[in-house]
């Protein structure tokens, strides 16, 4: 039997218990895969990608994209604790697997509470969720120089020389700074420190990226279009566009692009016809021009605005800047140049003297984000190693370590190894309902012990915990081993909302299989 229509296809129906016990099969299975890369004793994972060559990996969000399940039930369970992890990485870059556990055992908790309706669960669980990420916050403290290491190092799976690298990269760079990973033509693996900015505009189509797998736009040594008015159709443009084609150069585009031309080159882009990424204009209200100005100035474009005087008509080549590389993800742009103008040491000093008399919170905040793109420098990781299968898996794990370093930086750090989540759940009182929470938590501290070999037993404080290196209990903090608290706290954002939306499930409606339907 064939279906053309998309709505004709088969589906099947389960029901109450039955379909909960499917999904929860999917989840135990994904998790089982997942759960094992975590902890400083978590295994490497190895799988068969689509091509059928085999992959190394010890990333939880990578480990969990290789599954598909067989049952479509069970893979519907799968797929939506994969979104969990997903979103935490997205949210945190890091803490996947963390993420994966904690719903797992969330669900699990939640299903075999007895004596409580699903809504007081769901009450009782966002209610213990509330006070443990205030707990955490409460908790956590501002990151030091040493503690970088220690938090690079434990994010590449405890390898102290790698996670050195990294660290020293953020180091070098500074608390304005970026951090970026590329290949190296070598198996070495070291750190280069070039000029660049960040700015906050991010993905603008599907169809504009270069890097499927880590959904990002990358264009090697760009001409810079900077346009400060909005651009209603293709031919104002169309100049700089017959120059990149003819010339063979790739195109960045800040601008704001109306719906014409911007589908227009979104088609061309697809087409192979022109290299070319589009990102909105950075900056808000009265500074826009000028972080414009700024952001010109470092790439030597010509900013062109109607609000200056400019006619869009003329538009030409000559207003093009250039940029040794360009890369957007899904909420930020880098651009790195050959060398910073002499005009952005002039720039920089008039953006603090503003800072220093301005009283406006919202303006001075705006500004200090001026400061901090006209004054950061980016740290390339360029990552090497003697095989192509080593280079993947070595790649996953200074990726996982790059947000997570920028996560603590971003928001301190709290006790690793799931200690914090452990303390959180023996300090905070609570009700029937939110002890389905607690009871979870505790989850990742034990299976961080299990992976190890390590028998759980009494807990033994707060902060206290067992070095599963050395087998040896200790002061967490103390000892090095800490996660940042953003990640902490994503992931149980993340893992509690997955699994309350599947005990409120009682209908599971899936695709018939091709030889299902077949029998």
């Amino acid at each position: 039997m064939e279906y053309n229509n998309p709505s004709e296809i088969v589906k099947n129906l389960d029901f109450g218990n039955d379909a909960k016990s499917k999904i929860i099969n999917g989840v135990e299975k994904l998790s089982e895969a997942v759960s094992s890369t975590l902890g400083a004793s978590g295994k490497c994972v190895i799988y068969e990608d689509a091509l059928g060559k085999p992959v190394v990996t010890k990333d939880g969000v990578t480990v969990a994209n290789s599954v598909v399940l067989m049952d479509p039930v069970e893979n519907i369970g799968a797929t939506l604790i994969k979104e969990a992890a997903q979103k935490t990485v997205k949210e945190a870059g890091d803490g996947t697997t963390t993420s994966t556990v904690l719903a797992h055992s969330i669900l699990r908790e939640c299903l075999d509470s007895e004596g409580l309706t699903v809504r007081e669960i769901k009450d009782g669980v966002e209610s213990a969720k509330e006070k443990v990420l205030k707990y955490l916050d409460s908790s956590k403290i501002k990151v030091t120089n040493k503690m970088l290491d220690s938090v690079a190092s434990i994010s590449v799976n405890n390898d102290a020389e790698l996670g050195g690298i990294i660290s020293e990269a953020y180091k070098k760079v500074g608390k304005d700074g970026i951090v970026l990973m590329e290949e190296s033509d070598t198996e070495k693996t070291y750190v280069d420190i070039i000029d660049g900015v960040e700015f906050d505009s991010g993905l603008k189509s599907q169809h504009l990226v270069t890097d499927v797998e880590k959904n990002k736009v990358e264009l090697n040594n760009p001409a810079v279009l900077i346009i400060g008015s909005p651009v209603a159709n293709i031919r104002k443009i169309q100049n700089v566009l017959e120059h990149v084609i003819k010339n063979n150069l790739s195109l960045l585009i800040v601008a704001d692009l109306e719906q014409q031309p911007l589908s227009a080159l979104v088609m061309n882009k697809v087409k192979g016809n022109i290299k070319v990424n589009i990102v909105d204009p950075p900056g808000f209200g009265p500074t826009k021009q000028d972080t414009l100005n700024d952001l010109a100035t470092i790439t030597g474009a010509t900013l062109i605005s109607e609000e200056l005087g400019d006619d869009l008509d003329l538009i030409d080549p000559s207003c093009l800047g250039f940029a040794e590389k360009a890369v957007t993800d899904q909420n930020n742009t880098v651009v790195t140049v050959f060398g910073m103008p002499e005009e952005v040491e002039e720039r920089i000093a008039t953006v603090k003297n503003k800072i220093k008399n301005e009283k406006n919170p919202f303006i001075k905040t705006k500004l200090e984000q001026r400061l901090a793109m006209l004054s950061g420098a980016v740290g390339i990781i360029k990552v090497g190693a003697n095989s192509k299968v080593e280079l993947k898996e070595k790649k996953d794990r200074v990726e996982d370590a790059i947000h997570a370093v920028k996560a603590a930086l971003k928001e301190g750090i709290v006790s690793g190894a799931g200690v914090a989540l452990h303390n959180a759940a023996d300090e905070l009182k609570s009700d029937k309902a939110e002890e389905i929470l607690y009871r979870a938590i505790k989850e990742p501290y034990k299976k961080i012990l299990d992976n190890a070999g390590i028998k759980y037993g009494p807990f033994m404080g707060k902060g206290q915990g067992i070095n599963v290196i050395t087998g040896k209990s200790c002061n967490l903090i103390k000892e090095g081993i800490i996660d940042p608290v953003l990640v902490t706290k994503t992931a149980l954002i993340n893992a509690v909302s997955v699994a309350l939306t599947i005990i409120s499930a009682n209908c599971i409606i899936s695709n018939v299989r091709v030889n299902e339907s077949s029998k």
